[in-house]
């Protein structure tokens, strides 16, 4: 719907028809959501109030936007979360259902799971909108279920509540049965956003009595990074009132509906009707050639085998608990070298160990043997080997490592004023074969716009087959400076400010280097992507020498991460020989 608004404002704005633009063409995406970064008619992307504020500039009159609903779910259907949800209701296995939607998709997959049952064990859920608001009540004081409140009115309601000024007041008695269903009972809630400070603030408000929640708070997301601030907020105050709070990841309702029932037993009527309004399977059984496949390679890889790497690192107590980036930020400020993971009270540590000791001193810390590291049960232990991969490759190389929470990363260093000579003449060597691959320099300045660039590669750390594997991709870094921060200069390592894929300011509403990029690469076909291919893996692995130190520590003074990283990148051959691989012809 927002994406819709947002097109149909476009067209007014800027005198254009409907039919001259294509919403589902990414060009055409990018174009409007530029339109509204240079102009304040919309909240920015992703606010609470933009859903409301865009509904309201394009239909003014509720009268307009409960027409434009009706239209809308008139060519609705249930899929299959809402066959499931329906059963479940059907079943008696689900009491109460709130909706912030208008459709009547819910009540009719019940009535329809119902239908199928005998008379003597049909049930027929109660509905109730904003303007039936007694019946909920009804519901709710004699237990009389199953219920199906629409919070925010129902399709056929005269009062449904879509702008910000109907949103910002929950209707009093809907909201009294809310609170009194989330004093009573538990609560999971699947697909809803948050937007609306109305139903937060009724729900914050059960969280004053004495007993909230009392059989647990479940919030289903598609990704706990997409969460609002304000849903953060009130799933930790929640948390701190002693509610059992679970965030859980489901990329869809149907994936969700699909989990459940595996484990709710269903009558079999019910479950042989859900069954058969199963989506098509996407992937079908198919008789394979049995041929055999030509020897040679057809695929490579940009992935470098990881023959060993450390099972342990230092253990180091400390007298109270801490998290890895406060000690990061101590390290730093002593100017200390380790790469840590923090565990509460214990960190895991690469490092020298009088030098971690010293600049820790205010945690009280202790050496405490070594801890074992395993990194496909425990995330800090995969983290930890991840930095600590990433410093290995970039040390004794020309490379300066750049760790960011959306993936880590490796740039070519470019000459500094005042350099050693001597130094850059052995950079230069060592980064002949790179520049060669690249036909061009490996770092600079972008004309007209000025920004410093550097060739680089993403890093990723991945397990496939029972073996690890370096990942790596090649991209063009770009530093666009923020206006409001100095400049940085290059240095060992970078943690500034989060960057986009392509390491453009996310913030900065686009990536002014996009076009000087794609330009960039974009005569770049397999041969010479095979030549950036070969030499970045001749200099992560045989530049330097043989096994990967992360700090050089061969004198028994701490725990180094040490890396033995096959020089040949992973290549795959078909299963068996088709024509398609034939390219003689």
């Amino acid at each position: 719907m927002i994406r819709e608004f947002k097109a149909q404002i476009f067209c007014r704005e800027n005198n254009l028809s409907k039919r001259e633009i294509d919403t589902a063409d990414p060009i055409w995406i990018d174009r409007i959501d530029a339109f509204f970064r240079r102009t304040s008619l919309l909240p920015s992307d992703g606010d609470p109030t933009e859903y409301a504020a865009a509904f309201e500039s394009v239909y003014p009159q509720p009268r307009h936007r409960r027409q434009y609903i009706d239209d809308a779910i008139s060519k609705g259907t249930p899929c299959f979360g809402h066959k499931v949800l329906g059963s479940l209701i059907a079943a008696r296995k689900v009491d109460c259902v709130f909706t912030t939607n208008f459709d009547p998709l819910v009540e009719d997959s019940a009535l329809s799971a119902s239908m199928i049952l005998p008379v003597s064990d049909r049930v027929r859920p109660t509905v109730a909108a904003i303007d039936s608001a007694e019946r909920a009540m009804r519901c709710l004081n004699e237990s009389d279920w199953p219920l199906v409140a629409k919070l925010h009115g129902d399709y056929q309601s005269i009062a449904i509540k879509n702008t910000g000024p109907e949103l910002e007041e929950q209707d009093a008695r809907m909201r009294h049965v809310l609170v009194e269903a989330g004093k009573r009972f538990g609560m999971i809630f699947v697909g809803y956003s948050g937007r609306d400070a109305s139903i937060l603030e009724a729900l914050a408000t059960i969280l004053d009595n004495p007993s909230p929640f009392p059989n647990g708070l479940y919030w289903v997301t598609s990704s706990v990074s997409r969460l609002l601030p304000a849903v953060t907020e009130f799933l930790n105050r929640a948390q701190l009132a002693g509610v059992d709070v679970a965030i859980i990841e489901c990329a869809t309702f149907d994936e969700l509906a699909a989990d459940t029932i595996k484990t709710i037993d269903l009558p079999v009527m019910l479950f042989d009707r859900v069954m058969l309004g199963r989506p098509t399977p996407r992937l079908v059984p198919v008789q394979l050639p049995t041929a055999e496949a030509r020897p040679f390679p057809v695929l490579r890889y940009s992935a470098l085998l990881i023959e060993k790497m450390p099972c342990s690192a230092r253990r180091v107590t400390l007298a109270k608990p801490t998290t890895s980036p406060a000690v990061r930020e101590l390290l730093k400020e002593k100017n200390r070298r380790a790469t840590v993971a923090a565990n509460g009270r214990e960190l895991a540590v690469f490092g020298r160990d009088q030098d971690i000791l010293s600049a820790l001193a205010p945690l009280g810390p202790t050496v405490a043997g070594e801890i074992k590291l395993d990194p496909v049960a425990d995330s800090w232990a995969l983290g930890l080997l991840y930095d600590a991969l990433v410093r290995s490759l970039a040390r004794h190389r020309p490379l300066i490592p750049m760790y960011k929470r959306a993936g880590h990363s490796v740039v070519v260093a470019a000459p500094r004023n005042g350099e050693d000579p001597e130094r850059t003449r052995r950079n230069e060597q060592v980064l002949t074969t790179l520049r060669d691959a690249y036909g061009c320099a490996l770092s600079g300045t972008i004309p007209r716009l000025g920004f410093p660039f550097q060739e680089g590669v993403f890093l990723k750390l991945d397990q496939f087959d029972g073996r690890w594997w370096c990942g790596f991709e090649p991209y063009t870094f770009v530093h666009i400076p923020r206006p409001s921060f100095s400049q940085k200069s290059n240095s060992d390592e970078s943690d500034t400010a989060d960057l986009g894929p392509m390491a453009a300011r996310v913030d900065r509403g686009g990536d002014p280097a996009g076009d000087w990029r794609r330009e960039r690469w974009a005569q770049r076909y397999n041969r010479n992507w095979a030549a950036i291919i070969n030499a970045w893996a001749q200099l992560l692995t045989t530049t330097g020498g043989g096994a990967r130190r992360a700090f050089g520590l061969e004198d028994g003074s701490g725990i180094d991460a040490v890396f033995e990283i096959s020089p040949v990148t992973g290549w795959s051959r078909p299963g068996h020989h088709h024509a398609y691989f034939d390219r003689s012809k």
